[in-house]
C-alpha cells in the first residue's frame, strides 16, 4: 500500500499502520468470532467503529485466507426488501470464486428471485443483483443464508447502523433474522450501531429475538497517552513538534472523540507548524467551525423552540449530568422537565445529543462550539 501525504485519516481504512490503539478491543472481539461468538458493537457515530471492524478485519484476513469477512452499512435501507436487496449484493458471489459457482449453480439455490450479475465499477469484480417480488422477501433472505451456509465457508458479516431494522414496517424482521442466524455455523456477525438506545432494546430487553445472543462491546474513546504516542510519532516524520500538553488540549476539547481529534490532527498536519501551540490549535478550529456555519444554521433553524434552548444549554455546560435539576434550570431559563424531557428526547432521536456515563453532550463537537458563541 502507498504511503499516505497525511496520515492522520478522516475518512477510510488505509491500513493497521494508520490506525490508532485499540489493541485490546481488537484482540477481545477477534477472539469472540473465532470462538463463535456473534458481537453487539456501540459508541457514538465517528468513535471509529467502522475503523475497528476493517483493522479486524484485515487482521482475520491475514490470518486465514478462507475467511470471508464482509462489510455493509444498512442506514439507508428503509425496509426488509431494501435489506434483502443490500445483504445478496454484500454476499453473493462472495463466497466462491468464478467459474467455481456458475450462474446456474447459483440458479439451483435461488428460486424465489433472479441473481444478475454485473462488473463492479470501481473494482471491476462480479456483483450480483437481486430481482424479486415483495410478497418473496422473506423466501429470498433464507435463500441467501442458505447459499451462505451451502458454501461451508467461515464468513463474518459487519452490519453497521443495525438498529436501523428496527424502523422497518415490517415488526417481524428481528425474528426472523435470529431464526436464520442459529443454524448457520459457518456464520458470525458483527451488529454495530450508533443509537445506543435503540440498539440496548434489540439485544438487552427480554421481550426482543436478539436478548442475549451476542457479546456486547461499548466503544469508548482511545486513551489519551496511547493517542498522543500515535499523534506525536506521525507528526515527527514532517519534523512537527507536539507537546504532550498541547495535545492533550485537543483531546480535551473534544472529549477524546476519535474523528474530531483526527480532523483537528489532519489539519494542522497539513498547515505544519514547526512547534503546535494552542494558538495554532485555535485558529484551526475557528476556520473547521467557520466551513461548517452554514450546515449548522440549518440545522438550528428546524428546531423548536425548547430543542434549541436546550441544545444551546447542553452546549455551553459542555456535560450535563442533572438535565432536570432546578440550578441547570434556572441557569438557561428552561421550561419544566416535562419539556425538557420531550425536547431531549427529539434531540437525541435526531443525534444533535447523546448520552455517556458522564451525562449528556452534543453529539457534533464542532457544532457545540457554534452554539457556545449564542
Amino acid at each position: 500500500m502507498n504511503k499516505l501525504y497525511n496520515p492522520f485519516l478522516v475518512l477510510g481504512y488505509a491500513g493497521h499502520e494508520y490506525f490508532c490503539g485499540r489493541d485490546m478491543e481488537r484482540n477481545e472481539l477477534i477472539s469472540a468470532l473465532k470462538n463463535g461468538r456473534n458481537i453487539t458493537l456501540m459508541s457514538p457515530r465517528r468513535m471509529g467503529k467502522t475503523g475497528l471492524i476493517q483493522d479486524i478485519f484485515s487482521q482475520i484476513s491475514k490470518e486465514n485466507k478462507n475467511t470471508v469477512c464482509l462489510y455493509m452499512d444498512i442506514f439507508a435501507t428503509k425496509s426488509l426488501a431494501d435489506f434483502v436487496v443490500l445483504l445478496g449484493k454484500t454476499v453473493i458471489g462472495k463466497l466462491d470464486s468464478f467459474p467455481q459457482k456458475t450462474a446456474t449453480a447459483i440458479a439451483n439455490i435461488f428460486k424465489s428471485c433472479r441473481v444478475v450479475f454485473s462488473a463492479d465499477v470501481v473494482t471491476g469484480l462480479p456483483q450480483a443483483s437481486l430481482d424479486f417480488k415483495e410478497q418473496d422477501t422473506q423466501n429470498t433472505l433464507g435463500e441467501i443464508f442458505s447459499y451462505i451456509k451451502e458454501s461451508e465457508r467461515e464468513c463474518i458479516i459487519a452490519i453497521d447502523e443495525f438498529q436501523q431494522i428496527s424502523e422497518y414496517p415490517e415488526k417481524e424482521t428481528e425474528a426472523l433474522l435470529r431464526s436464520y442466524i442459529q443454524f448457520c455455523p459457518n456464520l458470525h456477525f458483527i451488529f454495530s450501531g450508533s443509537k445506543q438506545h435503540l440498539m440496548s432494546d434489540i439485544f438487552n430487553s427480554a421481550k426482543r429475538p436478539f436478548y442475549r445472543s451476542t457479546e456486547k462491546m461499548n466503544l469508548k474513546p482511545i486513551p489519551m497517552e496511547t493517542y498522543f504516542e500515535f499523534a506525536s510519532k506521525w507528526m515527527k516524520t514532517k519534523k512537527i513538534v507536539l507537546d504532550k500538553g498541547i495535545f492533550e488540549t485537543i483531546y480535551n476539547m473534544v472529549e477524546g472523540h476519535t474523528w474530531y481529534v483526527q480532523y483537528i490532527l489532519n489539519k494542522l498536519f497539513e498547515a505544519a507548524p514547526k512547534i503546535i501551540s494552542e494558538e495554532d490549535i485555535n485558529e484551526c478550529v475557528v476556520k473547521i467551525v467557520e466551513a461548517e456555519t452554514d450546515g449548522y444554521e440549518r440545522i438550528y433553524d428546524f428546531l423548536t423552540i425548547n430543542q434549541a434552548q436546550l441544545l444551546v444549554a447542553i452546549a455551553k455546560e459542555h456535560i450535563v449530568k442533572g438535565i432536570n435539576s432546578n440550578a441547570f434550570i434556572k441557569k438557561y431559563n428552561l421550561k419544566g422537565s416535562s419539556s425538557i424531557n420531550k425536547a431531549l428526547a427529539q434531540l437525541i432521536d435526531k443525534e444533535l445529543v447523546f448520552r455517556s456515563e458522564n451525562g449528556y453532550s452534543v453529539y457534533d463537537r464542532f457544532m457545540e462550539l457554534w452554539l457556545r458563541k449564542m
